[in-house]
């Protein structure tokens, strides 16, 4: 397959900046705000910069199906062979050959060039897209290839077949090629460990050496099948004695300078990554701190070209709040219990197909150290862990969880003594929803650190950036993003949502203040840095806010590693 890499960058994207002047935002905004930063000028044109997957089959394999009865009284002759020369000249038959070039265009779509040579009158074209599709279109005899585009319903491998047919001689060639949709569907699978360097699963009992990578097989490891493009995985790092970061990547592709997991001296962080998978099924954790470190991945999921569960975004829902009572009783979850949470039904989640549930559980105010589960219900619970805590923190994570039968989810306290816990609901998979995957080459778009490519500084407290990533694109509905916040000069978090204005409204200094969300990405305290994954909504107008919701400045980074498209 062929991975799909954007041409933004962040010198790139610095372009576009504009900043809303204090005053324009604030109308409708709060007495005190950080003004809202962002791109007037949409450079991310992820259907520019798709490298695209080429199928083709040469004239010389096209195959005359159907010979003129003779002119001269001769008998008609039987189909040739593929390449098979000219009809004898007293048939009068014309002697051409049709070629095919075919490329995704999109998730669904795609475009087909048909060749034909060594006829100069026109012809009909008739294209079957393998689906059960027809399309009709007309050769001029210039020897310009005749262009047919197409977009599939479901994902797979299909057989197209092209048949050009020349009246004058009532004769036809065919010639087939096999192409394969670009984009990939969502399987849940487990939760399911797949490494852990502590107790030698999936790899040697050993520390990850600083620089240098644990390799994680991922197809044909269990149930998974070969040919998985894109694996979930939850991944851990653990026992550190340096600060530092891990950067997931496939096997093969060579490392990018983004960062998955970022952390400090004796901490453990987990975080949730969506991940290319090599052509040999393997994919790396990079340990980019100066000491050794544990690695723990849980599988929760893979991507694979063919027809299984597309994703539908959502605008951030909050379903479960310990705190005040929403979704489940009020009042800490205890040690070592648990609670389910009706999912399928519930908001905009349709009550029926629904796979699995993608959410942002956050922890807060825990009274020891511990970890949250999250897995179906119907099911024990496993042994992996989607949120890992101290004491007193507050931190969130981003999970992909296979949804029960009954259409519940199991939120699992791991820690000897009860915590509060919050769950978003971001989207859901489901057979029916059209959102395939097309994983990138992981980028950074946005550092606000980087003043040479941003030149803005910090994002103040109570602001906002929006960045149009999928402005005049209507078919992409979502982005999978790596959003890391630090330099905090106050506690707070990070929210996430899709922008009410259109990019115009933006350039015409007519955009109002959004609402701000009230669900949270991430979670921060005073000079911490902390990253997560958000698989953002693009909502109507392709343009995605990132809001510091807290009284001092930070610093924000976002990388970007795919897209859902749903055509």
């Amino acid at each position: 397959m062929s991975y799909r890499r954007l041409a933004a960058s962040a010198a790139v994207l610095a372009a576009g900046i504009s900043f809303l002047p204090g005053t324009a935002a604030q109308a409708t905004g709060p007495a005190t705000d950080g003004g809202a930063k962002g791109l007037t000028t949409p450079d991310l044109v992820p259907a520019d910069a798709v490298e695209k997957t080429r199928f083709s089959s040469p004239a010389a394999e096209s195959t005359r199906e159907t010979a003129p009865t003779a002119r001269t009284g001769l008998s008609a002759p039987q189909p040739t062979a593929p390449g098979a020369g000219a009809m004898t000249a007293e048939t009068g038959a014309a002697d051409f050959q049709v070629g095919v070039d075919a490329y995704t265009t999109s998730a669904h779509g795609l475009a087909l060039d048909t060749w034909v040579q060594n006829l100069a009158t026109s012809a009909s074209v008739t294209v079957a897209w393998g689906d059960g599709a027809t399309t009709n279109a007309a050769y001029d005899g210039s020897g310009q290839p005749v262009a047919s585009e197409h977009t599939y319903a479901e994902l797979g491998t299909y057989t197209v077949k092209v048949t050009v047919t020349d009246s004058a001689t009532a004769t036809a060639v065919t010639n087939e090629v096999q192409v394969t949709t670009e984009g990939s569907d969502y399987t849940p699978y487990g939760p399911t460990r797949l490494l852990d360097t502590r107790n030698g699963t999936g790899a040697a009992k050993t520390k990850v050496a600083p620089y240098t990578s644990a390799k994680v097989k991922i197809a044909g490891n269990g149930g998974i099948p070969a040919g998985v493009t894109a694996v979930v995985l939850n991944v851990t790092v653990t026992n550190t004695t340096s600060g530092g970061h891990v950067t997931a990547f496939a096997d093969g592709d060579d490392r990018p300078t983004t960062s998955n997991v970022n952390f400090a001296p004796g901490q453990t962080v987990p975080n949730l990554v969506i991940v290319p998978v090599g052509a040999n099924g393997y994919v790396n954790l990079y340990n980019g701190g100066w000491e050794s470190v544990d690695l723990i991945a849980d599988v929760t999921g893979y991507f694979t070209q063919s027809a299984s569960s597309g994703y539908t975004p959502l605008a951030p829902e909050r379903f479960v709040d310990t705190r005040n009572g929403t979704g489940t009783a009020k009042g800490q979850v205890a040690g070592y219990g648990s609670f389910s949470v009706q999912i399928a039904g519930q908001g905009k989640v349709p009550a029926s197909g629904v796979k699995a549930v993608a959410l942002n559980v956050t922890v807060t105010n825990p009274k020891s150290d511990g970890h949250l589960t999250v897995y179906p219900s119907g099911q024990s619970a496993p042994t992996a862990s989607n949120v890992n805590f101290t004491a007193g923190q507050t931190i969130a994570n981003s999970v992909i969880v296979p949804v029960g039968p009954d259409g519940r989810i199991v939120v699992r306290n791991g820690g000897w003594n009860p915590a509060d816990v919050i769950v978003d609901v971001v989207g859901y998979y489901s057979p029916a929803s059209a959102g395939a995957y097309l994983p990138f080459q992981p980028e950074r778009l946005l550092d606000t650190r980087d003043n040479a490519t941003w030149g803005e500084g910090p994002l103040g407290g109570r602001g906002y950036v929006y960045l149009p990533l999928a402005a005049g694109e209507p078919g992409i509905t979502g982005f999978v993003l790596n959003s890391t916040v630090t330099n905090t000069k106050d506690n707070g978090y990070l929210a996430v949502s899709p922008d009410p204005n259109t990019i115009d409204a933006y350039i015409d200094d007519t955009a109002t203040w959004p609402a701000a969300p009230t669900s949270s990405t991430l979670n921060w305290t005073v000079g911490k840095t902390v990253p997560n994954l958000v698989q953002a909504s693009t909502g109507a107008n392709g343009i995605v806010d990132f809001w510091n919701q807290s009284d001092g400045n930070v610093d924000l980074i976002v990388d970007v590693f795919g897209l859902y498209q749903d055509n």
